[in-house]
């Protein structure tokens, strides 16, 4: 599995890609081939208070409803409004379908995620593979 090394991971399986006070936030590929087909997100609205480690939002497959972690706490800044008619984009690619952006309130709070290779290591140790 070739992670991308710039982002940051929480056990969750959510990503976090941050630009200054900024972050863009979604869930891995991992978490998106678990999950199996994506056929509804549902997201805060632009103005919206995220906490770190509390739900923001979740995610409907074919399989599962699934929560949505915060990594960061901060304000949302915008939300991915494609993924309203075409949820199927985080199949296609986790990484390049983010979901919101945050203005972070303490972007310190990074320091406490996951590195790609510390991230890789959970899903191995969780998947016992």
């Amino acid at each position: 599995m070739a992670l991308p090394t710039h982002l940051h991971y929480t056990k969750e399986h959510e990503w976090i890609a941050v630009d200054g006070k900024i972050g863009t936030v979604g869930i891995t590929d991992y978490a998106q081939s678990t999950l199996g087909d994506i056929v509804f997100v549902d997201l805060p609205k632009v103005g919206d208070s995220v906490t770190a480690h509390q739900t923001f939002g979740s995610v409907e497959s074919v399989k599962a409803v699934s929560d949505l972690y915060s990594p960061v706490s901060g304000t949302v800044t915008a939300i991915n409004a494609d993924l309203a008619t075409t949820p199927d984009k985080v199949n296609e690619d986790a990484y390049a379908a983010w979901m919101i952006k945050v203005e972070m309130a303490n972007p310190s709070e990074q320091d406490a995620l996951l590195t790609a290779a510390a991230y890789e290591a959970f899903i191995a140790e969780e998947t016992g593979k």
